[in-house]
């Protein structure tokens, strides 16, 4: 079976892990959907184990390492065999392929953590630089804001990722918001912690975005979605953020 340490382009794995993550299961379920439609499209089995739950990040963040342990082990234990393992949100993806190895240190299952590691992709990432994918675009003119997480630009180093796989979109336009490397205040159980200081940069965030004269916001985490989105209806923008697995299939499906 292939593992991550002799994947390319060339010789591209044929089984993967699926790993929705909370936000997409409640709140986005179309863009897991979509996620998992591209990468059904190359050829590539989806697994998608059902017993799945939270990364335990949540946990993590608040110094709860008990706890987080505790979820993350279940986790761990059913993205077993040794196949890459895709995650549709940076932030996810991040504290299981960077986090995950602390988070188990000096930990029985310290090696098993450090092996699921070393086989986690967030969803760019996996599509780009694994699978090389190419797109056709069949869609109508249309200009964009990008809004690239914390995670996505800081962990994961997967900002150039996104943006490769929309510049393949021939009828689609680019725009950066002003201060594009900026957080837009969610940062999990941050806005809950501050929401004060949350909704100011939100705010900030999405007149940035409404600055640029796009009609449509697109995000590879569903947090700054989440976040951005609900500012957006609020103040009446007329801006709406989709997961840019959502706008990719819409955009290319046959």
């Amino acid at each position: 079976m292939t593992t991550t340490a002799n994947m390319s382009a060339k010789q591209q794995p044929s089984q993967v892990y699926f790993f929705g993550t909370c936000l997409i299961d409640l709140f986005y379920p179309e863009a897991g959907l979509s996620a998992i439609e591209l990468l059904e499209r190359e050829g590539i089995q989806v697994h998608y184990p059902q017993a799945q739950t939270c990364c335990g990040q949540p946990a993590f963040n608040s110094g709860y390492n008990d706890e987080a342990i505790a979820v993350a082990a279940k986790q761990i234990e059913l993205l077993s065999d040794p196949i890459p393992v895709i995650v549709p949100s940076a932030s996810c993806a991040a504290m299981m392929k960077h986090h995950y190895p602390t988070l188990f240190e000096n930990h029985p299952m310290s090696s098993k953590a450090n092996e699921l590691a070393s086989r986690v992709y967030e969803l760019t990432e996996f599509l780009v630089r694994v699978l090389d994918i190419s797109l056709t675009d069949k869609g109508t003119p249309v200009k964009i804001a990008m809004h690239t997480s914390c995670s996505a630009r800081r962990e994961m180093a997967v900002t150039e990722d996104g943006f490769s796989l929309i510049r393949q979109l021939k009828n689609v336009s680019i725009v950066e918001p002003e201060r594009a490397s900026e957080c837009c205040g969610f940062g999990g159980t941050f806005a809950i912690k501050q929401p004060e200081i949350s909704a100011a940069m939100a705010e900030d965030k999405c007149q940035a975005i409404h600055n640029t004269g796009a009609s449509k916001m697109i995000s590879g985490d569903c947090g700054c979605l989440m976040n951005l989105n609900g500012v957006m209806e609020k103040t009446n923008r007329g801006i709406k953020g989709e997961h840019l697995a959502s706008f990719i299939i819409d955009r290319t499906r046959t």
